[in-house]
């Protein structure tokens, strides 16, 4: 009797100690599968730590990255300030994001043995064509804050022509500009002047662009267009330099990481497969042999069986915990210590996201532990109820269900409890995690005035550079847009005396009215006068439709200068094939508008006002309904007001004109005006005057100056306010 009590003992103690370490690796796997073997885990402890805008704010920024940085950029040929501010052109923030989630994915997927062998590639050749881009916009800024010179003859003109040029072949800065109204034979004399510096095979393409900015008296313009192809010969070094990493436009980062990381990868995956393919199951499996033991093993009584299971639920759960912090306190919550030869915002970044992590992984293991051990505390608690008061346990039924439903609860629990810690993508609105929650009436949106006036297009008189599609790329999310009908060759005339085109350009459309650009039928996107470059309505839109599909988290507004009347551009909007995208605001103007992550989970991200119009599509709504702006005719800087305008005051949208018109618009006034600092303050300022934020930062030129930095500052005081 004695030697089989003592079995029975000695089966029960090995059953416990079985049903403790058998939980507690249940625990430790259906945490490591929901944090540390999940993609989305990744994802989201970077974006709690907002490693991206980090890295540009904080880590590319830092002069001991600066070499880095340089080798990334392919060691372009412009100066380290132009580099570090335009990185965001080079490697955009949602191609960071995309290349990053890509790589864990593969990475998550090798190891868990979803994926083999390990693949981690990035396609360098998106951001080699980017570095023309930086060029463009280098030499854009390099001549847009300085001043014109007025010149006496063409000899002088041509003679500081040959300087500016001869300034930007070395990379530098003209010391300033001269200026001079020319005939139609002197500007293709200094297009001449200018295209010596382009090799002899770019000139061709280059000409009409330097000629219609140079015949507009924008010398500026005529430079920003000649100075990338003046080092054309050096950016394709500078791209070629990126591409020496990839083959075919691929960099193979696998080849490049070495045997031994890939080794140490291979036995982590080997490691892993072992612990979710055999070690969790059979651990499962051991843990339910185990409890049954203990159930069959304990004392007679219920109360006794209950208690035994109680007891080993309740150790396991709380092994686990405590193997869960020890562990914390043995790696200091990190897996790699920084080393000190680091740059400080390299290290800061990277200890906060391994700390971070680490803080959610032992979060979830300890979560996870206390659901096995409560269910032992709800069991053993029963076990002393039912001693104390048998009668509604007294059948056998009553005595079971107790047992097998904790049990029951405590693993499903174990396997279900990690899910709540698998990281989900976080949520990205207008490029940022943090504007998902912000009012469509509280965000700020960079604003391309007169947005299809570009040099891109061939527009004589432009305000932009890059076509809509390249505007919308650099971050521009509001569109002011010109409609017309082509005007008839006796209304050109009336419409230039009303337009801010400069008089020279004025002449030279009026000299070509009728003997080129002969008059079209349909709706077109035009400056003033259509003879003075144009775009189809329906086509512009479809490439926008385009843009916005390829970006579904992305809002964008138009506000339409409407020569047409409001029903043919509800039959423009129609064909492009833009309605499933269009938002329709409610009726009454006052009423709060949704959050852009409202507006962009309902696919309605498509504002569209009207200047005139207000209707008859209940999606086209007259801006000035809606909305208030600052006054557009200012001569000078010092002449930026705050004053009232049309739409008068306190409406929830409030537009700021914030560009200089003097016979058109002027790069030299636009490198001024779009300065990071100077936009803020007029923001604030105008914002404290009229009690609403500002939603619409209108600017010409949106890559010349750091309106777009200016902007997202503005998004994250608001997102942070919130």
């Amino acid at each position: 009797m004695g030697t089989g009590t003592g079995r029975t003992r000695a089966a029960r103690l090995a059953a416990w100690v079985l049903a403790v370490l058998s939980l507690a690796v249940v625990i430790a796997t259906a945490t490591a599968r929901s944090t540390v073997l999940d993609a989305g885990f990744y994802r989201s402890v970077l974006d709690d730590q907002h490693a991206y805008p980090r890295l540009y704010d904080q880590v590319l920024v830092d002069p001991r990255v600066s070499p880095v940085t340089r080798d990334l950029l392919g060691r372009l040929p412009v100066p380290e300030a132009a580099v570090t501010s335009n990185l965001k052109t080079v490697l955009p923030p949602e191609t960071l994001r995309a290349l990053t989630n890509e790589q864990i994915g593969h990475l998550v997927a090798h190891l868990r043995g979803d994926e083999d062998p390990l693949r981690l590639s990035v396609d360098v050749r998106p951001l080699a064509a980017n570095l023309g881009d930086l060029s463009q916009i280098y030499f854009g800024d390099l001549v847009g804050s300085l001043q014109e010179t007025p010149e006496p003859d063409f000899a002088a003109f041509r003679a500081g022509l040959v300087q500016a040029v001869t300034r930007l072949t070395a990379g530098q800065a003209p010391v300033r500009l001269p200026s001079l109204s020319l005939t139609a034979q002197q500007v293709s004399a200094a297009a001449d002047t200018l295209l010596r510096a382009v090799p002899e095979s770019g000139r061709p393409a280059l000409r009409p662009d330097v000629e219609a900015a140079l015949a507009d008296g924008d010398v500026a313009g005529a430079l920003a267009a000649v100075g990338p192809a003046v080092f054309s010969d050096r950016t394709r070094a500078a791209a070629a330099d990126l591409r020496k990493v990839a083959d075919g436009g691929t960099w193979n980062i696998t080849a490049d990481l070495g045997a031994g990381s890939v080794g140490a990868l291979d036995q982590a995956r080997a490691g892993t497969r072992l612990a979710l393919g055999v070690v969790e199951p059979l651990a499962l499996l051991v843990a339910l042999a185990s409890l049954a033991v203990l159930w069959f093993t304990a004392p007679p009584n219920v109360p006794g069986r209950l208690r035994q299971l109680g007891w080993a639920l309740g150790a396991g759960g709380l092994t686990a915990a405590v193997l869960a912090l020890v562990l914390g306190l043995m790696t200091g919550r990190k897996v790699l210590d920084t080393p000190s030869s680091w740059p400080e915002s390299v290290a800061r970044l990277v200890d906060d996201v391994q700390t971070a992590a680490f803080d959610r992984m032992l979060t979830a293991a300890l979560t996870t532990a206390l659901v096995p051990l409560l269910a032992g505390a709800l069991l053993v608690a029963l076990a002393r109820l039912m001693e104390r008061r048998p009668d509604p346990f007294a059948t056998r039924r009553a005595q079971a269900v107790p047992a097998l439903g904790a049990t029951a609860l405590a693993l499903a629990g174990v396997a279900l409890v990690p899910l709540a810690f698998t990281g989900q993508d976080a949520r990205v609105c207008q490029g940022s995690t943090r504007l998902c929650d912000l009012p469509y009436d509280e965000l700020a949106q960079l604003t391309s005035h007169n947005a299809m006036s570009t040099t891109a297009d061939r527009f004589i008189g432009p305000l932009q550079d890059p076509g809509i599609t390249g505007q919308l790329d650099d971050g521009v999310r509001a569109l002011q847009i010109d409609t017309y009908h082509w005007e008839r060759p006796d209304q050109v005339a009336e419409r230039l005396k009303e337009s801010d085109i400069p008089p020279e350009a004025q002449k030279f459309v009026l000299d070509a009215v009728n003997r080129f650009n002969p008059a079209r039928e349909g709706w077109w996107l035009c400056h003033s006068v259509c003879r003075a470059g144009a775009l189809e309505l329906v086509s512009t839109l479809r490439e926008l439709g385009d843009w916005l599909h390829a970006h579904p988290t992305e809002v964008v507004t138009l506000i339409v200068q409407d020569d047409i009347s409001g029903t043919d551009t509800a039959h423009a909007v129609e064909q492009a094939g833009l309605t499933d995208l269009l938002f329709i605001p409610d009726e009454d103007p006052h009423h709060p508008w949704p959050t852009v992550g409202d507006m962009i989970d309902d696919g309605h991200r498509l504002v569209v006002f009207a200047e005139r119009a207000d209707g008859p599509a209940p999606w086209y709504r007259n801006f000035y309904r809606y909305g208030m702006e600052t006054p557009f005719a200012f001569r000078s800087a010092q002449e930026m007001t705050c004053a009232p305008h049309r739409g008068g005051t306190d409406k929830r949208l409030f537009l700021l004109n914030h560009f200089i018109t003097i016979d058109g618009g002027s790069r030299l006034d636009a490198g001024q005006v779009n300065r990071r600092q100077d936009v803020l303050d007029r923001v604030h300022a105008c914002e404290r005057e009229r009690g609403r934020p500002v939603n619409f930062v209108a600017v010409d030129y949106t890559t010349i100056g750091d309106a777009g930095g200016a902007v997202n500052a503005l998004n994250t005081e608001r997102a942070h306010d919130r």
